[in-house]
Parts: structure tokens; sequence; C-alpha cells
């Protein structure tokens, strides 16, 4: 008995997980960014929506005033998450894939219709879009399943095991938002490939991606138009919004109109609040509005990238690349449609466009990140 007891005080013991941890280390260079953002975004919002809100609703702050709760809401959460440990979050991570997996199930069964595609969620009073959820679940499961077998990693089954959940609920998406499942299927091959010692798995899971996001434009004749549309910009109905941003983005010049003074915004682009907002930035800001906002997204991504490296441990570091992978790629989509680079698809500007769950959810991965800095070790 004597000798067990000594054996059980000789193992490791577990490290006990807090749920509060205020850490040594505070990224109020990242928060900075994030809430500059949030705060340009806002101004936007109510520079762009005001013509239309004035006109449909007699009162031009309406959508920024919805916008500012919003931002408000999402603040509080990210400050909120900032001091709970991420470690904890990781028990919640199969509870939170599979409720957000039966909400996304639930969405097309009785999800309700915006924009010609059933993507919303209605709960009461409260609307969302689960898709939007989907993608932070879909960061943690993947980190914390990664974390798991990281050192099986080379093993292609073991790869295949991790990546059958997340691209099963990425499908689901897929039915009715293609482009925010793009944006999922980047997000679980970055967390895998920068964990993974080997790559030549991911040049066989490429190609099978980009065949299966050639058999969902099949599948939809609506994608295919936007195809169309897209080689045909001029003369095809469906390009009238796309080649409308051009013209925005054209008639700024180098130093923009100034602020408010869009004439695109007044119905020429539709909802330009929501998709289309940064064509406005260029048309009242000019390219060097543009250029900006650019740049601040650039270092954004740099502070993501330098939590990263430095994070105490290889899940914190994943969450963060899940994050980096999640906010870059919607920043490039957004803009290569705006620019006509790419064919229409309704993605949001990160932080900038209309929209409250995407705006929420955003600001909750920030909250991770932060939580993930707050660990840091800092040499002395």
């Amino acid at each position: 008995m004597r000798e067990e007891m000594q054996e059980n005080q000789n193992q490791p013991r577990r490290k006990r997980i807090r749920f509060w941890n205020p850490g040594e280390y505070f990224d109020y260079s990242l928060l900075f960014i994030v809430v500059f953002l949030v705060g340009f975004g806002l101004i936007m919002v109510y520079s762009t929506s005001s013509y239309t809100a004035s006109l449909d609703y007699g009162d031009a702050a309406y959508f920024f005033k919805k916008q500012a709760l919003f931002a408000v809401m999402g603040i509080a959460a990210m400050l909120f998450i900032s001091k709970v440990d991420y470690h904890f979050l990781k028990r919640l991570t199969l509870i939170a894939f599979l409720g957000i997996g039966i909400m996304t199930l639930a969405v097309l069964v009785v999800g309700s219709a915006s924009g010609g595609s059933t993507r919303w969620l209605q709960i009461g009073p409260i609307r969302f879009q689960p898709s939007e959820l989907a993608k932070m679940a879909i960061i943690m499961y993947v980190a914390a399943a990664t974390t798991a077998q990281v050192w099986k990693l080379n093993d292609w089954k073991v790869l295949v095991k991790i990546m059958i959940p997340p691209v099963i609920l990425t499908g689901f998406i897929a039915i009715e938002n293609l482009s925010t499942a793009i944006i999922c299927g980047v997000i679980i091959i970055a967390i895998l490939f920068v964990a993974s010692p080997k790559y030549s798995h991911f040049i066989f899971i490429a190609g099978v991606g980009v065949l299966g996001g050639g058999l969902f434009l099949l599948t939809a004749g609506y994608r295919m138009d936007r195809i169309d549309a897209w080689l045909n910009l001029e003369t095809h109905p469906k390009g009238y919004q796309t080649l409308q941003a051009l013209y925005a983005i054209g008639s700024g010049g180098i130093w923009g109109k100034g602020l408010g003074q869009s004439i695109q915004k007044m119905d020429f682009i539709p909802e330009a609040h929501n998709d289309m907002i940064f064509s406005v930035i260029c048309e009242e800001l000019g390219i060097v509005g543009g250029v900006s906002l650019i740049l601040l997204f650039i270092i954004l991504i740099w502070r993501l990238m330098l939590i990263v490296v430095n994070a105490r441990d290889l899940y914190g570091s994943l969450l963060v690349v899940g994050v980096l992978a999640h906010v870059a790629v919607q920043v490039l989509i957004n803009i290569a449609v705006v620019t006509n680079t790419i064919p229409n698809t309704g993605i949001p500007l990160p932080f900038i466009s209309y929209g409250g769950t995407s705006l929420v959810f955003l600001l909750v991965e920030m909250g991770i990140v932060l939580s993930v800095a707050r660990q840091i070790k800092i040499r002395k």
C-alpha cells in the first residue's frame, strides 16, 4: 500500500484549469486595432446606410443604431472571454460543436430566407446565422482534435479522422452558403497544415476540395449564373451590383470625394452597407483610404501571427491560427469580390460590414485570441 501511494505521488499531477486566468500579459495593440476597426466600421455603416435608412425607416441612423448595439455586445463578450482560461473552453468543444451542428441542420428545415438563400434561424426574437457560429466551433474542434493526436499527424488516416466531423458540418453549410463553407474549409486545412509534419497529404486534400467545390457549383444554377455574370459583367443582369461598385471605386480617385459624399450609395449599389461597403470606402476616402484599411488588416494579421509563435502551448497556437485564417480569407474574398477579381458571393468585410451575427462572433473569436495572449510568458 505504501509503495502504491509513493508511486501515485511520483506521477505528474494534471494542472488544474481555472475558469479565470488574468495572466501576465495583455495585448493592448491587438485590442486597439480591433476597437478601431469596429469604430471605423460603425462610421462607414452610418455613411453608407443613412440614405436608404431614411427612405425605408424614416431614421437615417436606423442601421447604425442596430450595429452599434451589436458592437457593444461583442466588445463586452470579447473582454469577458479574454479573462477566461482558453483551456476551460476546450472542455466545451464537443457540446458546442454538436449544438451548432444541430442548429445548422435546423436551418435547412425551418430556416428563414433572405436574399434568395436560407441562412437564418429564428429563435423567439433572436435571428442569427448559425454558419457564423460554425466557424468558431470548427476552430475549437479542429484545434482540440489536432492537439490530442499531434504525434500521429503524419498518418493520413488520422488526418481523415480529424477532418470528418468538421467537413460534414461544412457540407451542410455549403448547401445554402458555399462562400462560408469555403472559409470553413480553409480554416480546417490551415490548422492541420500548421500542425502537420508532412505536407504531401495536403496536395490530395486540395484536389478533393476543388472537386467538391466544383460539384456544389454544378448542383445549383444560381451559382453558375454568378460565374456567367463575372465573365460578362457589363451585359449580364446580375453583374449590376459589382459594376456599380467598380464605378464607386473609380470615381473616388486618390483622395476620395469626402466622408458621406458618395453618390453610388444612393440606391445605385444595392445594400451598400453590407458586402459592398469597401467600394463606398474607396469612393469617399479614395484609394488612400482603401489601402490604409488593407494595411490595418495586415497589421492585425501580423499581431495574430506573433501570438501564434509565442503562445504558451500548441492548443492555444492552433486556436489563433484558426482565427487568423478566418479573418485573412474573409478579407481577401470580400475585397476580391468588390474589385471583380472573383465571382460575386455574399461575404462581409470583417468588423466593417453591417451584420450583427458576424460582428459579435468575430469579437468573441478575438476574445479567445486575447485569452491565449494573456498566458504568453514574458521574459524578464
